[in-house]
């Protein structure tokens, strides 16, 4: 070999040594303890300054973090209720040891969802609240989800113990379509329903590191559905929180409730682990479990039902026969019996036979026979006839007949059965969540994530429904890098033996006998009894209400009875065959599937952060026909969108501007643009003032678009037009509920008026829209008092509601008068449409946080909403009390000792309910919330005696929803802290 070979080989070896040498990485470790007790704080964040390399602190304070950075360099260290420390490093050789300071955790939250980027709360241009794991593990509340209720301007709406659902602004129901729910950023909706189910799937308690919740409008960067809010729950990083930790709850509920002999247990148990296994991979693996007797709905008020909306009146099943209870069900078949009496004189009429016979009839009253005496005659001549007496005499016009108002306009409705002897009340929840976390460069992380939940439990809708055995799984992949993130994930649902309470008990009812022959029983009965031709009562004419008691007890004879074996088998097979079979049984496997990227500019783009993003979302509809139009096959719904935000402190650190659009396009409507645009403005030190106006929309639900559901009181059709040309309503028109009421009260009167009737109209489905300005205010007036206010004004538009039409029967428009005259011979419909009125909702909220001494934390906030310029008869659905307020005050660590206590007392106002399940008032309400912990650190423990509710009275969130009462329970809990 030459020397020039030699030198040129000896460089080449150089210079891979000089490369090797500086790709060789160096690993720091350390240990972070508390200044003041010297514990070590785990969970603590390790970051080199400048860069997006770091790890955290187990729990026993110590970390490593291996890096290629050349030295010295910067470690920053922060943890809530730390001051942030800098160290500097010169060699990776020596230990790192930190004297961690304690300092007010007050304003030095960071979050995410106000502005889709990390952000200081104090700099939140949008109103937002947080909670942390801290908050959550010092919380009376049973479980996380219920503690979100304590926030400002929140509403939690109890359907039963595990179905919950969480509202802001307004507009509250027991599922809510307008408010997201995101789970480390999947949406936690059940495709089929398109709102979450409480939070029956998702994360488990012990597997929460923060929440966040944004109230107001978001649509601008969280799309459809974020009209009044949205809710965004984060995991814990098994990078930093490691270890197999478990959480022991047992306790007792229904205590003295009128709807229980005696009080029951409840358990909720989960557990986690997570390993980091070397510094690229980690996992976790969590689940809970949940069980308990569910409280009951036991409201046996009055309905007045108009078909799809209904009112509260007077009277019960003894002294109304035409009762229909709250959470009755069954009760609501009803008819009247003057038009029960009139289809009886037109069934026999249809006969040359029975013509001859009702004419003798009719010449018997002219005549001036009483009825012993047409009884007697018909007696012998025709006992068909006889039988019919009541009916044919009522419905004889004859202004000298004496007996022709004897039915007058009562209507008369089945006997039904209460929500207790229907549902399944034997509530549990098991979830099971995991991730895998893989570092595939320092920068870059790809992880593969999945919840999963089954569970029974009772929601509120048209109808109270039992779903039981209900399962959800959501699963993702996401790669995310410092600026960007791509992710993709899927919701596949599975309705179980879910079942609808009323179709349930009203085809129980038909099964043993039909309407047309209960009915005719009944009005038979108690038209004999009020002429005084019932065999067995020598003559007599009945009191009315000694009528109709005896009428029911004839029409209920051999009924089915809850407990029987006869009631048992009929129920059992309802309940387990579909709806489209004639059941009660709902067969919903629907899916949903998103894929999202987001990509933060700022690195390229100097003079602004620039963020972007884009999505697409499919719906895949598949319920067999038990809930949508899809008998024929699965229906697919397809949404794309795209967004971008630009954000600049014109003046530094006085004034930043940022505004935001997103334009969406959903396959079956128009495309929308949502604009935001909001300032901050600091007026000091952690003191700023927030101004924004947002606009939001959400596009009908799937249910909106597809629903075709069959129910005992009407058929639920979607608003799309393949409805109105699958119902032929242009050759076979519908008419208004109100006016087919109108006509046939002109029927009762004697004067039967077609020209009352009035064809409904379709009109076109459209997205709602709402326009909201907001100020606010958030600062610290000093280290330890944090103040918190904001006020808002929206404006609501083309509201998404429900219309009721009916026509005959036959669906032949030359029998529709004949048809609509009698509710066994109507069809009725209730279809979904946007409203012409507008709305003004105005709602404001103030919060004060303050720090005492020697660790004691108080808060209070009081918040409002309420709606203005409502047209008269308007239904908005809002459910919103005027006024709610929080009061709380709790110490980790009583004294600097192991003891600790929380204490909430919640208050809110009355409020008209409004719903399609019923109408009427939710009384106020109070209720205190308190729990007392003692720490064992030697074993990372906690032990937890606590208690909601805790002067056990009784309260209801929502009409029709269960009462409430006090749940007292104890709790272990491994390495939590």
């Amino acid at each position: 070999m030459s020397r020039c070979s030699r030198c040129l080989a000896a460089l080449s070896l150089l210079l891979m040594y000089t490369i090797a040498a500086s790709a060789q990485t160096s690993t720091i470790s350390g240990t972070v303890r508390n200044s003041t007790n010297k514990e070590t704080v785990p969970y603590v964040s390790v970051a080199i300054k400048g860069t997006s390399t770091g790890t955290f602190t187990d729990e026993k304070g110590t970390f490593k973090l291996t890096t290629s950075h050349a030295f010295p360099l910067t470690l920053v260290f922060t943890s809530i209720g730390f001051t942030s420390q800098e160290v500097s490093v010169t060699s990776a050789g020596t230990p790192v040891d930190v004297d961690f300071v304690p300092g007010s955790s007050l304003g030095t939250e960071v979050v995410i969802s106000a502005s889709r980027v990390p952000e200081r709360i104090l700099e939140s241009p949008v109103s937002i609240e947080r909670m942390n794991v801290g908050a959550i593990r010092a919380a009376a509340a049973p479980n996380y989800y219920d503690q979100v209720a304590n926030l400002k301007g929140v509403d939690l709406t109890t359907s039963s113990l595990t179905f919950r659902t969480i509202s802001t602004r307004g507009f509250n129901g027991s599922g809510n379509l307008r408010f997201n729910q995101l789970v480390d950023g999947m949406d936690n909706q059940a495709p089929g329903l398109n709102f979450s189910v409480g939070n029956i799937i998702g994360l488990t308690e012990l597997d929460v590191d923060n929440v966040e919740l944004l109230q107001g409008a978001s649509s601008a960067l969280y799309g459809s559905g974020g009209m009044n809010g949205t809710l965004l729950m984060n995991s814990k990083n098994p990078f930093k929180y490691q270890g197999l930790s478990f959480q022991a709850k047992h306790g007792y509920m229904h205590f003295d409730d009128p709807n229980k002999s005696n009080a029951t247990p409840y358990y909720d148990w989960s557990l986690r682990y997570a390993k980091k296994i070397g510094e690229k991979f980690a996992f976790r693996i969590s689940g809970q479990f949940i069980k308990a007797d569910d409280w009951q709905a036991a409201d046996y008020r009055n309905l007045q039902r108009n078909n799809v909306f209904s009112s509260l009146k007077d009277g019960n099943r003894t002294t109304d026969p035409n009762y229909d209870g709250v959470n009755v069900f069954g009760d609501e078949a009803s008819a009247s019996m003057q038009a029960f009496a009139q289809a009886a004189r037109a069934q026999i009429g249809a006969t040359a036979q029975g013509q001859t016979a009702i004419a003798g009839v009719d010449a018997q009253i002219a005549a001036g026979m009483t009825p012993q005496q047409m009884a007697a005659y018909w007696g012998t001549a025709s006992p068909t006839i006889a039988q019919a007496l009541p009916f044919l005499i009522a419905s004889n016009t004859n202004v000298n007949n004496p007996n022709r108002g004897i039915y007058g306009g009562q209507n008369i409705s089945r006997t039904g059965y209460n929500e207790s002897d229907l549902v399944d009340y034997d509530t549990y929840n098991v979830k099971v969540s995991g991730a895998l976390h893989y570092k595939i460069t320092e920068n870059i992380e790809a992880i593969l994530a999945g919840n999963w939940g089954t569970g029974t439990t009772v929601y509120t809708g048209a109808d109270r429904y039992s779903i039981k055995n209900l399962k959800m799984g959501q699963y993702k992949l996401e790669v995310k890098g410092k600026n960007w993130f791509v992710r993709g994930f899927t919701i596949q649902e599975n309705s179980g033996d879910a079942y609808t309470a009323t179709t349930a008990a009203v085809a129980i009812n038909r099964r043993w006998k039909s309407d047309a022959t209960w009915f005719q029983q009944y009005a038979g009965t108690y038209g004999a009894a009020r002429l005084g031709i019932l065999p067995g009562t020598g003559g007599a004419v009945l009191p009315d209400a000694t009528a109709h008691s005896t009428a029911r007890g004839v029409a209920d004879a051999g009924r089915y009875v809850p407990g029987t074996a006869e009631f048992q088998k009929a129920f059992d097979s309802l309940t387990n065959v579909s709806i489209s079979k004639g059941g009660a049984k709902f067969e919903d496997k629907s899916d949903m599937y998103h894929f999202e990227g987001q990509y933060n500019l700022s690195e390229h783009i100097k003079f602004a952060e620039v963020l972007v993003g884009a999505s697409f979302r499919r719906y895949v509809l598949n319920s067999q026909g038990t809930i949508f139009a899809d008998s024929a096959g699965t229906i697919g719904i397809n949404e794309v969108g795209g967004y971008a935000q630009v954000s600049k402190w014109v003046i530094e650190d006085r004034l930043k501007l940022t505004v935001s659009g997103r334009y969406d396009k959903n396959e079956n409507f128009k495309g929308r643009f949502t604009p935001r645009a909001t300032a901050l403005i600091k007026v000091a030190k952690d003191n700023s003032f927030r101004l924004s106006y947002q606009q939001a929309y959400r596009f009908p639900s799937t249910q909106d678009q597809w629903i075709n559901l069959r129910t005992p009181a009407s058929i639920l059709i979607g608003g799309l037009p393949d409805f109105y040309t699958y119902y032929n309503f242009g050759g076979s028109p519908a008419y208004t509920a109100e006016s087919i009421v109108a006509y046939r009260s002109s029927i009762n009167s004697g004067t039967p008026n077609p020209t009352l009737l009035k064809v409904a109209d379709f009109g076109t489905l459209k997205p709602e829209i709402a326009n909201s300005y907001e100020i606010g205010y958030r600062g610290l007036l000093t280290s330890n008092l944090l103040v918190d206010a904001y006020g808002y004004y929206s404006q609501y538009k083309d509201f998404l509601g429900r219309k009721a039409v009916g026509r005959g029967s036959s669906g032949d428009p030359n029998r529709a008068f004949t048809e609509l005259a009698s509710p066994f011979t109507t069809t009725n419909y209730s279809f979904i449409s946007n409203s012409d009125n507008t709305v003004n909702a105005l709602g404001w909220g103030v919060s004060v946080n303050y720090r005492l001494p020697k660790g004691y934390d108080f808060g209070v906030n009081v918040s409002g909403d309420q709606l203005n310029d409502v047209d008269s008869g308007l239904v908005t659905f809002f459910n919103t009390p005027k006024v709610r307020f929080n009061i709380t005050l709790g110490n980790e660590k009583v004294n600097g000792s192991n003891w600790g206590f929380n204490i909430l007392y919640r208050w809110q106002d009355e409020m008209l309910w409004e719903g399609t399940f019923g109408t009427g008032q939710v009384e106020a309400f109070g209720s205190l919330d308190a729990m007392v912990s003692y720490r064992l650190p030697k074993i990372k423990s906690l032990i937890k005696l606590g208690a909601t509710n805790l002067t056990n009275k009784y309260y209801t969130t929502a009409f029709g929803n269960p009462s409430i009462g006090g749940l007292y329970y104890v709790s272990f809990g491994y390495n939590v802290f």
